[in-house]
């Protein structure tokens, strides 16, 4: 006869959304010191659940599932090395697991690894939110994304900047001010129905089939940067983004979202030619042929990742635009999304 699998005495659940169209980036990093990022927060999400068990009912005390990869393990925590996802054990590492349960952590998230729309952050803060629960005290969303991005930087010793961590945590469309590295304010912004809902079907987030790694070339760039010190001119352009962005969803004007969009991304590609990639300029070109408003190559850039497009009026035109974009490469792929009412959500459901 079968052996019953044990059950979990408590089930915690995370969620947190993903980022996109992120005018300013590259502005709210260490050797920018100061800087403003306009983002928005979109689903598919990153999701987090937790089973709990009594410390005696597992062999392990923690296991990681981390189901985009097909993997499950026991990572070695306190030994200051990791393993296979050195995010996810860092996370659990700093937040500590109370010596009287053990844990699974079931990790899943919709959008494609290396996405360049900020998953690794909103795993993080998802996984740190959950992990808050194990123990007496909250922490709010802001102190949560610090934490999120302490991890990468201090742990892990990643380049990392914070807007990403504040999207993941708050949701929504975002005005974040960096006045002094980290720190920051976050505004969220507030428009009618009617712009959010139309806004949220104008946009329109391309993978581009290839996971996102342009390490070396970030490296350079910001060999370069850290030279020039938090006055390079070549941060302007990307500082002057954000505001125009926020004023822009503020008044409903998609068209000068739309400019901004493409300003940030030229600033983009004026930092490193290779930042604004191949396969991003033919869906570029594909997003001019239909009369798109602005596109904007998320994150940092570089190959792979994706691209956001801000389309025009008609719906019959932006599916056009999918279907010639896929067609266009076989690796192409329109990723449905959302905008969220909100950040990270946690909750627990009843064993």
């Amino acid at each position: 006869m079968p052996v019953d699998k044990p059950r979990p005495t408590r089930i915690i659940n995370s969620v947190a959304p993903i980022r996109i169209c992120d005018n300013g980036g590259w502005t709210d990093t260490w050797f920018a010191g100061t800087g403003s990022v306009f983002n928005i927060g979109v689903y598919p999400y990153t999701e987090v659940q937790l089973e709990l068990f009594p410390r005696d009912v597992l062999p392990d005390r923690v296991v990681i599932h981390a189901e985009n990869y097909g993997e499950r393990y026991a990572p070695q925590l306190g030994n200051d090395s990791w393993d296979r996802h050195p995010l996810l054990e860092a996370a659990i590492e700093r937040m500590g697991v109370p010596d009287d349960i053990a844990i699974r952590v079931n990790i899943h998230s919709e959008a494609p690894v290396g996405a360049s729309t900020g998953t690794s952050a909103s795993v993080s803060v998802a996984l740190i939110g959950a992990l808050d629960r194990l123990t007496p005290g909250r922490l709010a969303p802001h102190e949560v994304a610090y934490l999120a991005q302490s991890i990468e930087t201090e742990m892990l010793n990643q380049q990392s900047g914070i807007q990403d961590q504040l999207c993941a945590a708050y949701g929504g469309i975002n005005y974040i001010d960096m006045f002094d590295y980290p720190r920051c304010t976050v505004s969220q912004i507030q428009i009618p129905n009617a712009v959010w809902w139309e806004l949220e079907r104008r946009l329109l987030l391309v993978y581009l089939g290839n996971s996102h790694d342009s390490s070396q070339v970030h490296e350079m760039v910001i060999s370069g940067l850290e030279a020039a010190g938090p006055s390079a001119a070549a941060l302007e352009p990307l500082r002057r983004t954000a505001k125009p962005s926020r004023d822009a969803v503020y008044a409903g004007d998609f068209v000068a979202l739309g400019r901004t969009m493409i300003a940030n991304t030229e600033a983009q590609r004026a930092l490193h030619p290779a930042l604004v990639s191949a396969d991003a300029d033919r869906v570029i070109a594909i997003a001019q042929a239909f009369g798109a408003l602005g596109w904007k190559v998320n994150g940092a850039g570089g190959d792979g990742g994706s691209i956001t497009i801000l389309c025009g009026a008609l719906s019959h035109e932006k599916r056009a635009m999918i279907a010639a974009i896929e067609a266009e490469n076989a690796l192409f792929r329109h990723i449905p999304t959302y905008l969220s009412r909100v950040g990270l959500r946690i909750w627990e459901d009843v064993v």
